[in-house]
Parts: C-alpha cells; structure tokens; sequence
C-alpha cells in the first residue's frame, strides 16, 4: 500500500491514463488481468478524480485519486505467487517520470494471503502435513499414533516393531532404515521372510520385476514367471538366481563354517556377518542406505523371528540338514532361544518399552507374549507393555489374531487399561513410511 501526495494530473484523461499503467504493471508480472475498470468522479458526490481497479486472478490492484487535493493512493494485493511489490514497482516508476511533483508519504506491506504467507500455509513436512488434513477416521489414528509415539520415544521410551507380511520387498527400508539410524528402534521382531527379502532386494536390486497388472494374470502367467525364474509377491517377482541363490552361496558356507566349530547362532547374526565382513562388496545392486538390515546390523540391533523354518533360507538349511551338508540342526537357534532373547531383552534395562505392530501372525504375537509368560508362569513383578500401536488391513473376525483389537490383549495381561493404544486399520506400505517420516520431521 502507498500513498502519494503532490499530484498533478498528467493529462485531460488521467484516468484513463492510470488505468492503463496499472494494466502495463500487471501484464509486465506474473499476474493475469481478468476485468479492469475506471470510474470518473465529476465532483458532484466525490472530489474530483477516479478509482481504477485491475482485477488479476489473484486479487487486484486499484488507484484511488482525489486530483484537487494532490492525493493517490494505489493498492497491489496478491494471494499467490506473484510479486505485488513489483507491480507497485512499476507503476512508480512511470508515475514519477510524468509527475516529479509527488512524493511517498506513506508505504507499508501488509502480510494477508500474500505469496510468502501462501507458502507457509502449506504443510512443510510430514508431522505438517498429518496435523493439518489427517483429523478424521483412520487419518485421525494415523496423526495421533505419530503424536504419542513421538512423546514415548522422546521420554526415553524402547520401541519394539514387528514385521509382518511382505514389508521388506515393500522396501519398507526406506524409512525403517533411517529410523534405526536415528536410534528411534530398539529391537525387531520379524518373520524370516522380511529378515531374508531385504538382503535379496539389496544384492538384486535390478533384477526385480515390477507387475502393475497383477490382478489379470493367468494360471499360464504364472508359470511362465516361474519359468523365468521369477518368485511373484503381488506386484513384484524376486529374481531365483540373483537374489536367492547368490545369498545362498554365502550363507551355507557360514552354516558350515559354524556346524563344524559347534557354534549356533541366531538368522540374523549369520546375514549380520555376512553384511558386515565385505564378502558382499561390489555386489550391492540397491542402495545401502535403503536397507534396514545392514542399518540393523550397523547398529547391532536385537532381532528376534520366530517361526524362521518355513522361510526360503529355513527351507534351504533344512535341505542341507537332509542332505547332511550340516550335521546339527540346531546350528540355527530355533523359537525356544528365541524367545529367550525376548525375556533378555525386555528385562535388560529399567526403560519403558513399547511396541508396534506392523500386520499380525507370530511376528506380532510372538513378542508381546513375553509379559504374560513372566507374569503368570513365573511369578514375576514385571510391568506390562508400556505403549501399543497396530497397523493392520485385517478385519476383526472370528478367532483372527492380526485383525483382533488391542483391547482384547488386556484380557491376556499382555497390555493394561491405562496401557496407550491404537489401531489404524490400513496398508502398512501407505501408512508406515508417513508415520516412521513424521517421528523423523521429514
């Protein structure tokens, strides 16, 4: 906004002249004029003079002028992108070429919707962008599962997460593997699946096979994928030989390696040594940075998965114990140690621990069972789980376990009443990545 005085009309029409420097300014900006109009007073009801308005498609631009009195006043008002001090610019520049007799009296910018304060309306980041559009339903648990995660995590809190489902051919790395960059994950418990589909996505990256049109395969599709030597997980087939069978390669010779020593040692501590140890180097096809397995294994993170026998390399050590490659079965510890280390771990510090559930099965079950064991088949004083979160598409159904509510694991003593919780019935591919962005302030 500007106000002149020491005006001087610089012609008979000089509100038609105005008008036409005010559309000038306009079209030499990035705004658009969509009317203009200028309106002429005779001194009969006003002082002499005119009011002149460019409408532009992101407000306007007027000129109110009392020409007897030597006043103008001239407003640019924008609420997008262009600049209004240059349109003001503009018209001040002309204005005191023909009349060297005026002079600012006032000058002032005034932050309404102009473009700087547009910008800063829009979300700037994840935690910005749940705050302001995820209130309601499943977008409302969404928001405020990142609110009380993120004050959990901040008190100091352990945050367990499990992992169902295909996660890991998800790539879900991408934002799991920042967290535990970020120490904002304490302990994984997953299925073998997950634990073995991230180090296949990191060594064959390329080789994967994107199927958009899944949903219209055939019987006879399928098998010439299989032919091809492409395993199918929805929309995306794993390569045999580039992913399965290179790892294959590495991980029975440390199978050997330990059969033969008498050592026995977890899934993931073998992928963690062979990660760590360089044998892998140059054969990395996805970048390092998305791998939440080699993030874990950096980090030395505790990863418990159950039921790893019916994964592809348990059904592989198993065809080696049948072949008698390895003498002892139980060079891989199985569920019982497993659940061992769960105790260990839950025990192992005085700190809050919490968990969140990605899907259900025994990657979720699995953990959260520790405190009832302690509890009611040991005698022990241990305090139930501190904070619980699900992200589940099942449907609470008959017997179910990924679909049931939180509140129904009060019953097994596993959560209590005053126990935070929440469920957000959704796909843990769209939700995850913003819940995991929003605790990191992407």
């Amino acid at each position: 906004m500007v106000d002149l005085r020491g005006y001087a009309p610089p012609n008979e029409n000089d509100g038609e002249w105005m008008l036409q420097l005010m559309q000038e300014a306009v079209s030499s900006s990035s705004a658009r004029e969509v009317h203009a109009h200028v309106e002429i007073f005779d001194g009969k009801v006003s002082p002499p003079g005119f009011a002149a308005v460019v409408l532009i498609d992101e407000s306007h631009v007027t000129a109110h002028c009392y020409s007897e009195k030597g006043i103008l006043a001239i407003d640019s008002f924008t609420c997008g992108e262009s600049d209004p001090q240059l349109i003001i610019d503009l018209i001040l520049g002309k204005l005191f070429e023909e009349i060297p007799s005026l002079e600012i009296c006032y000058n002032e910018e005034v932050s309404r919707f102009n473009s700087s304060e547009v910008e800063n309306h829009y979300p700037s980041g994840i935690r910005d962008l749940l705050e302001e559009h995820y209130r309601h339903f499943n977008a409302a648990s969404l928001y405020d599962t990142a609110v009380s995660l993120t004050e959990f995590l901040d008190n100091d809190g352990r945050l367990l997460i499990t992992l169902a489902g295909a996660m890991s051919t998800a790539e879900i790395g991408r934002s799991l593997g920042p967290m535990i960059r970020a120490g904002k994950v304490s302990a994984i418990c997953t299925t073998g699946a997950n634990l073995e589909e991230d180090i296949f996505n990191l060594v064959a990256h390329d080789h994967y096979a994107r199927i958009p049109d899944w949903r219209s395969l055939s019987a006879e599709d399928e098998e010439a994928l299989r032919e091809e030597g492409l395993n199918r997980v929805t929309d995306t087939a794993i390569p045999e030989e580039e992913a399965i069978r290179k790892i294959e390669k590495h991980i029975i010779e440390a199978w050997k390696q330990s059969d033969k020593s008498g050592d026995s040692k977890f899934p993931h501590e073998f992928l963690y040594e062979i990660l760590l140890s360089g044998d892998l180097d140059g054969e990395f096809e996805g970048d390092v940075e998305n791998s939440w397995l080699l993030a874990a294994a950096e980090s030395e993170l505790p990863i418990f998965t159950p039921g790893w026998e019916d994964s592809t390399l348990g059904n592989i050590f198993a065809a080696r114990c049948i072949d008698g490659t390895i003498k002892n079965s139980g060079t891989v510890k199985g569920g019982i140690d497993a659940m061992l280390s769960v105790v260990e771990w839950y025990k192992s510090e005085d700190r809050q621990a919490g968990m969140l559930q990605v899907g259900g099965g025994i990657a979720g079950d699995f953990p959260i069972c520790v405190v009832p064991m302690l509890r009611q088949d040991l005698g022990e004083d241990v305090e139930v789980w501190s904070w619980f979160a699900q992200i589940s598409d099942s449907t609470t159904s008959y017997g179910g376990y990924s679909g049931a509510p939180p509140e129904e694991k009060i019953s097994w003593g596993k959560l209590s009443v005053d126990t935070p919780r929440f469920i957000i019935e959704s796909d843990a591919t769209i939700v995850l990545p913003l819940l995991f962005g929003a605790i990191l302030d992407w």
